[in-house]
């Protein structure tokens, strides 16, 4: 990775109508997940509208979404996000149970991680996603 690559943060987008869910996410993963990638620059969103608007701007290296969010939840917006955005960024759904990690296959997230969030579990599947998107 270039001096230039490394200076330029990665725009992640999080989701969720409770501002808690979204600190906890931040929380998790910090300015930098994994020393291979550049340092994360967080888009916190708490309503449908604005992650349309978000996504729709390109700037989205990766979403975060909520799956317990209301009145919209993160899997319903991953799908149509899926669905609408041409070259969509990848999305990782929060479920509310392992259990649910089915329904985030059927909202086409790349990856689920259950609530209560392990910051581990997060770093790892978010590094993975991101890894994908940054030149070597």
């Amino acid at each position: 990775m270039t001096e230039a690559q490394s200076d330029q943060p990665l725009k992640v987008l999080v989701y969720s109508d409770d501002a808690n869910t979204r600190s906890q996410v931040m929380l998790a993963l910090g300015r930098r997940p994994h020393p291979d990638l550049p340092e994360l620059e967080y888009v916190e969103v708490a309503t449908e509208p604005v992650v349309i608007q978000q996504m729709d701007s390109g700037e989205i290296a990766l979403a975060i979404l909520d799956g317990e969010a209301t009145p919209a939840g993160g899997m319903g917006i991953a799908k149509q996000m899926k669905d609408e955005i041409f070259r969509c960024p990848p999305i990782l759904v929060l479920t509310g149970r392992p259990q649910d990690a089915w329904l985030a296959t059927w909202s086409r997230a790349e990856a689920a991680v259950p609530h209560p969030i392990d910051p581990l579990q997060l770093a790892e599947a978010v590094t993975r996603l991101l890894k994908a998107r940054v030149p070597a």
